[in-house]
């Protein structure tokens, strides 16, 4: 597939920007839902549709925490948030993160190893570069630091209307992992974390996506097989769930509709234990055969 590179920049100059907008909502007292909610409505704002909704996760929950409808959970004084958000323009997909620490500030060792890691990672990056090499550098980084990388959760590649694909992109030296080929898009996500740096499922899942394309066979109610046109085959939420459908009741009926005939697969929060705290900064790069090329890095 030959790659739309002006819209891959487009994509990635409004993941970004739209990341920095949220970034900048992150203080104490402010609804998670808010910050999620002002983000896609940034990426909207400047043309793009998200890839996947926007996701708050704090302290402990490495990823994955997305907002109820009417939630009401508020960032407290001393969390460390991640915010995870992506964009898609006519397919073409960037994902990037950030982490906001209000207890131990923006240059937080914590903040430091995973976004030195990222650099790191990105500065060697180019067609035929080992991703075991690329894992290495992550976890050399983050441990040197006095912390361990998330080696249950790694970077993925990134295609159209798909948001993880090949290769996985390792946070640890793992000696089975591919190398970069030229004309390949990737998104590296280092997590760092004061625990032991394993994450499992815990609670209700809040993001969703299709396994397959809905066939007339599945004989769903027409209401539901609009609303899963609306989702382009990439992740959604709950929320826009009942957006589509048009209420809570008609969202639940839908999910309930959904996973009896296995259509969906469901995201919970991914989580270390209580009591750690975890970091985690993404681009997405495009790797051209002359090196990186961060898509969703703005200018200075």
């Amino acid at each position: 597939m030959k790659i739309d590179l002006e819209k891959l920049r487009t994509s990635g100059r409004i993941s970004a920007t739209a990341l920095a907008h949220g970034r900048k909502m992150i203080t104490p007292g402010t609804k998670l839902e808010d910050v999620q909610l002002a983000v896609e409505a940034k990426i909207r704002e400047m043309g793009g549709e998200p890839a996947f909704p926007a996701q708050t996760s704090r302290n402990h929950i490495a990823a994955h925490y997305c907002s109820p409808p009417g939630d009401s959970t508020e960032v407290q004084a001393g969390d460390i948030i991640k915010l995870d958000c992506g964009t898609h323009v006519d397919g073409w997909v960037t994902d990037n993160a950030t982490t906001v620490d209000l207890r131990d500030g923006d240059d937080s060792l914590l903040l430091m190893s995973s976004k030195m890691a990222l650099e790191n990672a990105i500065a060697l990056m180019g067609p035929g570069v080992s991703l075991t090499e690329i894992g290495r550098t992550v976890e050399s980084t983050i441990t040197q630091l006095g912390f361990q990388p998330v080696r249950n959760l790694c970077g993925h590649g990134v295609s159209r209307y798909t948001i993880h694909c090949a290769p996985s992109v390792p946070n640890y030296d793992d000696p089975k992992a591919a190398r970069l080929r030229a004309n390949q898009t990737i998104a590296c996500e280092p997590f760092a974390s004061d625990g032991k740096g394993m994450i499992a499922e815990d609670g209700k899942g809040e993001v969703f996506m299709l396994r397959r394309d809905v066939r007339p066979k599945d004989s769903l109610p027409k209401d539901i097989i609009d609303a899963m046109q609306e989702s382009e085959r990439l992740p959604f939420a709950r929320r826009d769930l009942v957006r589509w459908l048009g209420s809570d009741k008609r969202c639940e009926e839908a999910i309930k509709i959904l996973t009896k005939k296995k259509l969906i697969d469901g995201y919970p929060p991914l989580c270390e234990k209580p009591g750690v705290r975890i970091a985690q900064f993404e681009h997405t790069i495009f790797i051209s055969e002359d090196g990186p090329e961060v898509m969703t890095r703005l200018p200075d």
